[in-house]
């Protein structure tokens, strides 16, 4: 990062690839890891990082009765599988956005101690042991009551022994009119102030057709990630435009084959050559 001590290292993730269901559609069936393989062995080829997302979650899991053996054998068989793996969104999206089927059967707590996520990090630590573990969420740089239940939850968590290394925010609404630049990075401070842990900006997609104004964004936001030592990572979630997430139609910085002018600020920002 230009200001830091350390340099930009460049970070590939899964979107839908690296999700359970997707892997193992039902708990009866067996792994599927080719989509997987493929990209894992372009970041080892390119000598990038490789970040899974991820391995608990209250959505596109498989499908039947999940128990605590079936939980394990995922992360297991997946930090086996990908033991380079450097960052891990270990549990995504907790409640009350999320809430997996089997989180009783992996210890509940669910709005209390919230021991079901304390166990998937630690089953996390113990099969990837080099990964960075993540409890990754949305809203929780945009809006305060998000943020505020996002922090309880991680010191709950962490009181309880989990072994959580940072804390993803996934900033999609980064670009939504009642969010302001003050008050994101207020609550990114928050963020880490009150956990004590560092952040990843892990789903950055600024949504318009509007060049100009994607490209503001990006001026306002990156040079403040580059420039902070707690913030250490951020994925831009997609960047061909009209294959990102259905959610962010307009996101995508390659549009028609030409570099929108968001991405040429960027490449100029971080001294990487255009597309």
């Amino acid at each position: 990062k230009p200001g830091v001590s350390h340099p930009i290292q460049g970070l590939v993730t899964p979107e839908n690839a690296g999700k359970w269901g997707s892997v193992q559609p039902s708990a009866s069936s067996q792994f599927g890891w080719s989509t997987l393989d493929a990209i894992y062995d372009y970041s080892r080829t390119h000598n990038i990082l490789f970040k899974q997302h991820t391995f608990v979650w209250g959505s596109q899991q498989p499908s039947g009765n999940l128990t605590e053996a079936n939980v394990k054998n995922w992360i297991q068989s997946f930090c086996s599988r990908y033991p380079n793996t450097k960052l891990i969104d270990v549990v995504n999206e907790p409640p009350p956005h999320t809430t997996p089927s089997y989180a009783n059967a992996i210890g509940g707590g669910t709005d209390g101690n919230w021991q079901w996520i304390t166990n998937a990090f630690t089953w996390a630590r113990q099969y990837c042991p080099g990964a960075i573990l993540i409890l990754n969420d949305y809203n929780n740089i945009e809006w305060s009551p998000d943020n505020a239940h996002f922090i309880d939850i991680v010191k709950k968590i962490k009181a309880a022994g989990a072994p959580i290394d940072a804390v993803g925010a996934q900033s999609h609404d980064l670009d939504h009119p009642s969010v302001s630049f003050n008050t994101a990075k207020s609550l990114i401070a928050k963020l880490h102030n009150d956990t004590g842990l560092p952040v990843y900006i892990t789903e950055f997609d600024i949504s318009t057709a509007d060049d100009q104004a994607q490209l503001t964004t990006y001026q306002q936001y990156f040079p403040f990630f580059l420039s902070t030592d707690y913030v250490k990572g951020v994925t831009i979630w997609g960047w061909i435009y009209g294959e990102t997430w259905d959610q962010a139609p307009d996101s995508g910085l390659i549009r028609n084959g030409t570099a929108r002018p968001a991405m040429t600020w960027l490449m100029q920002t971080l001294g990487r050559p255009q597309p």
